[in-house]
């Protein structure tokens, strides 16, 4: 049975919602380490949608979309953000890096939530959890499942 899975360099790609995206581009670069791949901004600063990599991977992301001109709820709308639902996440993105150390004091440096301190894990690899500056819950560690 073929796989439905394209090939192509991801095939997961994380979408997330910030209320004021633009900064939170630029917090997410200079405290993560992504690099803006693209970034389309609308006519009043938010943004219509960007990318950022990490890596090989990547993550998209946009503004808080407002009610469209016939007042339907836009599908960004169906996505609540962490302080809405006190904290609570449903999924989270899990990045591999190389130094689980530098990242966290990277991190934590720029104002990160640290969730779960840096630790060794039973299964192997060392990593933390933390949240960004709109609460959005992010892992990092140097497991690698492949």
């Amino acid at each position: 049975m073929p796989t439905p899975a394209k090939s192509t360099r991801a095939t997961i790609i994380p979408c997330l919602r910030y209320r004021d995206a633009p900064a939170a581009i630029d917090w997410l670069c200079a405290s993560f380490g992504f690099e803006k791949q693209a970034v389309h901004a609308n006519p009043d600063g938010t943004i219509a949608h960007a990318q950022l990599t990490f890596g090989n991977g990547m993550i998209m992301l946009g503004s808080v979309a407002a009610n469209d001109a016939a007042g339907e709820a836009a599908w960004g709308n169906l996505i609540r953000q962490p302080d809405e639902i006190g904290g609570a996440e449903t999924q989270s993105a899990y990045l591999i890096v190389t130094d689980a150390d530098a990242i966290y004091a990277r991190a934590k440096a720029a104002g990160a939530a640290i969730v779960l301190d840096i630790r060794d894990e039973d299964y192997g690899g060392r990593g933390f959890s933390c949240r960004d500056i709109e609460g959005h819950l992010w892992n990092f560690g140097t497991y690698d499942p492949w």
